[in-house]
């Protein structure tokens, strides 16, 4: 394991590496700085799934659409170390059990909150809760703006990635997919 120490040195040598050896007032805190925020940044590798949707509630014979949508998350590409952020809309059929709310937004945090790809947070979240509420059906959308398309490459400002899961009756039947897509759009003018 990599001790705190070294993960600042770590980021003296890349101050270094951009602006050679001379140091500045401003940078000379850098390296606590970065690493004390990379620890918050990356907070989701200190989480799983099971501790936030352990606590459910009994659905009351609820068999809705249950659907949190426009989740804000922010996240981080494995391949660049840039930002990508944007919405996230996670819905489910209920059987049984229900959870929370607020649970479906720290669930997009726990998988938004490492280094990652859209497309594994997608699949995460829905893989997660299908394991862990067993529902007749769930699905995930994630729409975002990614900051290595952005600043660098091919600099598109304004393409938007969207990537979805669905899982159970939103893969096998067409009205269910359609009822989750109108509602989402509902909720996005």
């Amino acid at each position: 394991m990599v001790s705190r120490a070294d993960a600042e040195q770590a980021v003296r040598i890349l101050l270094d590496y951009l602006e050679g050896d001379e140091r500045r007032e401003g940078t000379d805190r850098t390296p606590e700085r970065v690493i004390e925020a990379w620890d918050e940044i990356f907070s989701g590798y200190n989480g799983d799934a099971t501790s936030i949707l352990e606590a459910t509630f009994n659905g009351e014979d609820y068999d809705g659409i249950v659907l949190l949508s426009n989740i804000e998350f922010h996240s981080t590409c494995e391949h660049h170390l840039q930002p990508f952020s944007g919405h996230a809309h996670v819905a489910y059929i209920p059987v049984d059990r229900i959870v929370g709310i607020s649970k479906l937004a720290r669930l997009v945090d726990l998988h938004a909150r490492r280094l990652q790809n859209q497309e594994r947070i997608t699949k995460s979240i829905a893989d997660d809760l299908e394991h862990h509420l067993e529902p007749l059906g769930s699905a995930v959308i994630l729409e975002a703006h990614h900051g290595c398309m952005r600043c660098r490459g091919v600099m598109k400002q304004n393409a938007t990635m969207t990537t979805s899961a669905m899982r159970g009756v939103f893969f096998d039947k067409a009205e269910a997919r359609s009822e989750v897509m109108q509602l989402i759009r509902r909720t996005n003018p």
